[in-house]
């Protein structure tokens, strides 16, 4: 399958982020698209791809379900392939996105090929089912990792993620009140979704110009 890229941002970026969608949403799903403006109006170039299944939806009007994330790494690293060899590499995505992204992240990374890791809305375990974990990997994960992430994420809230035990390199960038997509109740918290968006790539420029 010939790869396809959307391309946010300046062509001239020092850091490239590549970033993969969640397990319901395309590339250019509205929570996909308002995250990389964001992104590359803090000056990223950001390249977003898709999984196979995805495309396929978008072709044939059939809805096939997302495969296991462990069937989607081939995948993942054919698009890093495809985007060649940016000097300053980073990748990630949203959700389900960004977990394939954190599974071949240190092979990457001890190979010289990307600097860093970035996951929006990482799921840490299924919805209702706090002890199914998906964070084994990520306790001695030695990429170093930006995580945004609502602190009432139904995948992982403030205080469940807390006593995860997770690898020094992960930074977590919590985001008030915000649900998975980092959008909170306004008349709770006092922040709308585009305060969380800009404050988002806002912390993940700086993050990543220090690498």
């Amino acid at each position: 399958m010939t790869q396809s890229f959307l391309i946010t941002g300046p062509d001239d970026a020092r850091v490239t982020l590549l970033m993969a969608h969640g397990a319901g949403g395309a590339m250019d799903s509205a929570a996909m698209t308002r995250a990389a403006d964001a992104i590359g109006g803090a000056g990223l170039r950001v390249v977003r791809f898709e999984f196979g299944y995805m495309a396929e939806r978008r072709s044939s009007g059939r809805r096939p379900p997302a495969p296991k994330a462990e069937r989607l790494i081939s995948e993942y690293l054919a698009a890093v392939d495809a985007l060649g060899a940016p000097p300053r590499l980073i990748i990630g995505g949203k959700s389900m996105g960004g977990r394939v992204a954190s599974m071949v992240a240190d092979d990457l990374f001890r190979a010289g090929r990307i600097v860093g890791l970035f996951c929006l809305g990482y799921p840490f375990h299924p919805i209702g089912k706090p002890e199914q974990l998906r964070t084994a990997h990520l306790r001695h994960l030695s990429t170093p990792t930006l995580i945004c992430q609502g602190t009432r994420d139904p995948f992982g809230t403030r205080d469940e993620v807390a006593g995860y035990g997770l690898a020094e390199t992960i930074e977590i960038a919590w985001f008030e009140d915000g649900d998975h997509d980092l959008t909170p109740r306004k008349t709770i918290s006092g922040f709308s979704a585009g305060d969380h968006l800009a404050t988002m790539a806002a912390r993940l420029a700086g993050w990543s110009n220090a690498l």
